[in-house]
């Protein structure tokens, strides 16, 4: 299915302390014109200023309209969120939505998730890295574009905490049988652990709005789990 128009943002919502650009965490990519000494180095990563305070971090992948961020950020005060959505329009609309929740816990990357994670973040930084419902790309000369390939697989390995998990879920049975068997080959990260599917309370109570039109439409979804080892 493809995405839906989005409804306008008012101009009178302040995204700025929910919106961020990926070139605040990673350096421009150099050319082979470009002088060292005028390539911009980026600071470290800092979650303290992002957030404010250090806590409990997760981070989804690919966040859409939000819902998921919104949602958990909110049922979860204790925690930090962590979206980073390669579609700026897509990020925009998930920093407004947290931005007319007023969640101060979550934050809204626009740019590469891939690029964030090998240039940018540190091991053992997060309790939980979320996938959900990840561009399949059909077609089998464009399945090298899957986010879920090895040397991202790789990353959120390094990046998980002892004891933080992987949530992989898709609605394209290929892609979730191929990546369950690649995470096997690739890392180790214990599972596949069974996830339940759990009724929905009200209409928005699911983990992203492609979920509901999924299970709305009576469509199976896959659900994985996996846990890096303690230290």
């Amino acid at each position: 299915m493809g995405r839906r128009t989005l409804r306008k943002i008012s101009p009178e919502l302040n995204l700025a302390p929910y919106l961020r650009r990926l070139s605040e965490f990673v350096p421009p990519r150099r050319t082979a014109d470009d002088e060292p000494a005028l390539v911009v180095r980026q600071p470290a990563w800092d979650q303290a200023a992002l957030f404010g305070r250090l806590a409990p971090l997760e981070i989804e992948v690919g966040s859409g309209k939000g819902l998921f961020l919104r949602n958990a950020a909110a049922a979860c005060p204790d925690h930090d969120f962590l979206g980073v959505e390669i579609a700026y329009r897509y990020a925009e609309y998930t920093a407004a939505g947290l931005a007319r929740a007023g969640l101060t816990n979550a934050r809204i990357v626009a740019g590469d998730a891939q690029r964030l994670f090998a240039e940018a973040l540190p091991d053992d930084l997060a309790a939980a890295v979320h996938v959900y419902f990840p561009d399949p790309w059909w077609k089998k000369r464009h399945r090298k574009r899957r986010v879920m390939n090895e040397e991202f697989l790789r990353q959120i390995e390094r990046v998980l905490r002892p004891g933080g998990e992987l949530h992989f879920w898709t609605d394209v049975e290929e892609y979730f049988a191929v990546t369950l068997a690649l995470i096997g080959e690739t890392v180790r990260l214990a599972g596949p652990l069974e996830v339940p599917e759990s009724p929905a309370v009200h209409d928005l109570d699911y983990r992203t709005h492609f979920e509901r039109r999924m299970r709305q439409h009576g469509q199976p979804i896959y659900r994985s789990l996996f846990r890096k080892a303690s230290a």
